[in-house]
C-alpha cells in the first residue's frame, strides 16, 4: 500500500482541489483529510458519515463543588488565570469556583495544592473523527474543536484509521490531504509516506513557503515532487520556481493553468475532473500518472 500526501507551505494554493481531483482519478484508493484544524475535503467529496467518534486529548481541571471549601488556593497558584471565583473587595467569599477550559493548560498543579482534594484532572473531548463513504471511496476525516489542542495527534489518528480501512478493503493507495504550513500537523501528515506532493503558486511567498515545507519533508527523508498551480498568472515566477527545483533535484510533475471552471466546479460541489475536460484536467491526469510511479 502506498501513501501520498498533498501539502503546501501556505494556505490557498489549491491543495484540496488537487487532492479531490486525484481522488476522482484514483482507482482502488482510500482517502484521509488531515487538515483537521480547517477540514474542507468533505465539501467536494460530499461524504456520508458511517461512524462518528470522540477525540480526547489533554487534561483539564474540574472542581467538585461538594468537596470544595472555597479556600481559593487553586486560583492563587494558577499561573494561567484559568480559575475564577467570587470576591468581595479583593477577599474570597463563599461561592462556586470555576475552571475556564480554554485557559487551563492541564498542568495539574491546582489538583496537587488543593487541601480538600476537590480538583480532578479529566481527559478532555477536543473534537470528533469520522469514517465516511464517498462516491470515490472511503474517507477518514476529523474536526478539531475551537481552541483545542493536539491537532498533530488527531492527524496521526486519522492516518492510522485510514490505513486500517484501506487495508481491510484491499486498496493499493491512500491519498492524504495534508495541512498547510510546516507545523506538527504537517509533520504528522508526511511521516513515512511514499511521496509528499508540494503544491505551490507562482508568487514570491509561494516559493518561500514551498522551500520551507520541502526542507521539513527532506529532514524526514520523505521524497518530494512539486506542482505549480495557476502557473500562467506569473510565468516569470513559475520559471524561477522551476529553477529552484532543478537546483534542489525536485521533479516538477505538473504546471496547472488558471481556469475559472475550477471555481465553478467547486461551487457545484464537484471536482474539476467530473465537471469539465480541458487543459486543467489533462494536467491533473498527468500528475496522477506520474504519482503512480512512486
Amino acid at each position: 500500500m502506498k501513501q501520498i500526501t498533498i501539502i503546501s507551505g501556505k494556505g490557498g494554493t489549491g491543495k484540496t482541489v488537487i487532492a479531490a481531483s486525484l481522488a476522482a482519478l484514483a482507482k482502488n484508493a482510500g482517502f484521509a483529510d488531515c487538515d483537521v484544524d480547517a477540514a474542507d475535503l468533505h465539501l467536494l467529496l460530499n461524504p456520508e458519515i458511517k461512524e462518528r467518534h470522540e477525540f480526547k486529548s489533554g487534561l483539564t481541571a474540574f472542581i467538585n463543588k461538594e468537596l470544595c471549601t472555597n479556600c481559593g488556593k487553586c486560583r492563587e497558584i494558577c499561573r494561567f488565570s484559568a480559575i475564577s471565583g467570587p470576591t468581595s473587595g479583593g477577599d474570597i467569599v463563599n461561592g462556586d469556583f470555576k475552571v475556564d477550559d480554554i485557559s487551563c493548560e492541564g498542568c495539574a498543579f491546582c489538583s496537587f495544592i488543593c487541601p480538600a482534594d476537590a480538583i480532578e484532572m479529566k481527559e478532555e473531548v477536543c473534537g470528533e473523527w469520522f469514517i465516511s463513504e464517498t462516491r470515490f471511496g472511503p474517507l477518514v476525516h476529523a474536526k478539531l474543536g475551537i481552541a483545542k489542542e493536539n491537532s498533530g495527534k488527531l492527524v496521526s489518528l486519522v492516518r492510522q484509521k485510514a490505513k486500517e480501512v484501506a487495508k481491510n478493503k484491499g486498496y493499493e493507495w491512500i491519498i492524504i490531504d495534508g495541512s498547510p504550513g510546516t507545523g506538527c500537523p504537517v509533520i504528522a501528515s508526511i511521516t513515512e509516506v511514499d511521496c509528499a506532493l508540494v503544491v505551490t503558486e507562482p508568487t514570491l511567498s509561494g516559493l518561500h513557503d514551498a522551500d520551507r515545507v520541502i526542507k521539513v519533508a527532506s529532514h524526514f527523508k520523505v521524497p518530494v515532487k512539486l506542482v505549480i498551480n495557476k502557473y500562467d498568472l506569473n510565468e516569470e515566477m513559475a520559471e524561477k520556481i522551476e529553477r529552484y527545483c532543478k537546483q534542489n533535484n525536485i521533479e516538477v510533475i505538473g504546471k496547472i493553468p488558471f481556469d475559472r471552471l475550477v471555481v465553478e466546479a467547486m461551487v457545484n460541489g464537484k471536482t474539476i475532473i467530473e465537471y469539465a475536460s480541458n487543459k486543467v484536467t489533462e494536467c491533473i491526469s498527468g500528475i496522477w500518472e506520474s504519482l503512480k510511479k512512486v
